[in-house]
């Protein structure tokens, strides 16, 4: 029978795999494509790492379907999909910074983040660290057990962002980061969703937001940071989706919703 310990163990091994192989080939580095922009990239590092997830999946878990970010969707009988960020973080990892992460997720349900239960997922970071959680089981960095029981006030809270690669609406978000400033700690941009979302789930950040994001930039790391403790949610209290996804520990989580509605980022999203 398949469990989710099961599911995490093989989301662990094959994003270390693609996080070896990327890692490697990183000083060979080179952009292969854009999407949303021309500033938008997709590095064949990118290619070559889902290549290979897809085909350890085929060989491992031929029944399951599979939604990644860099290839066609794989049907499936087992009612499990893959949910796969092969660099997540691509701009950061071109120029030689450590904040990108390889992202393997397991969900029941239609692979859509309104309908699926997550089950298992795995982000090896830049760093070689992994991060895991399975559902009902925890969450982890390496082996060591990720559990957060307090929070900051809204006032002392370092607070976690992301921008998106179209022009118009990296202006409007960064006149809610300038709302937001005044009422926060302060506020850091990294560069890599899947990433932040762990370190909130380690307490190195206490919370974070970010419009647009794809199903494959938190569907591992969203369960790690709840299986830790943390809310994480859209805007209207759901799921988290491409809309507005925030991260923070639930004693707090209204405020910054609030706050970030006054900044206005209830407003900034269209969907392409």
């Amino acid at each position: 029978m398949t469990t989710p310990e099961t599911l995490m163990s093989v989301a662990r091994a094959l994003a270390q795999e693609a996080a070896t192989l990327v890692i490697a080939g990183r000083a060979d580095a080179a952009v292969a494509a854009t999407k949303s922009s021309p500033i938008d990239i997709v590095t064949q590092m990118d290619l070559n790492a889902e290549r290979l997830l897809r085909q350890r999946l085929s060989e491992l878990r031929p029944d399951d379907a599979i939604l990644g970010e860099e290839g066609d969707d794989v049907q499936g009988a087992s009612g499990i999909t893959w949910v796969l960020d092969p660099i997540d973080g691509t701009v950061n990892y071109l120029y030689g910074l450590p904040h990108f992460a390889v992202s393997v997720a397991a969900v029941s349900g239609e692979p859509t983040p309104q309908t699926w239960t997550p089950l298992a997922g795995a982000v090896c970071d830049g760093s070689g660290v992994v991060w895991s959680a399975s559902r009902g089981g925890g969450a982890w960095r390496d082996s060591q057990s990720l559990r957060r029981t307090s929070a900051p006030t809204l006032d002392s809270t370092l607070l976690g962002t992301g921008f998106q690669y179209v022009a118009e609406r990296r202006v409007r978000q960064g006149e809610i980061v300038t709302g937001m400033l005044g009422r926060v700690r302060d506020i850091r941009r990294l560069g890599a969703a899947a990433v932040d979302l762990c370190l909130v789930a380690a307490g190195q950040l206490d919370a974070y937001y970010e419009h647009g994001l794809h199903p494959w930039d938190f569907a591992a790391a969203a369960l790690i940071a709840q299986e830790a403790g943390v809310r994480v949610a859209g805007i209207d209290g759901g799921p988290p989706d491409g809309r507005l996804t925030i991260a923070a520990m639930p004693d707090v989580w209204n405020e910054l919703a609030e706050a970030l509605i006054e900044a206005g980022a209830d407003r900034t999203w269209a969907a392409p």
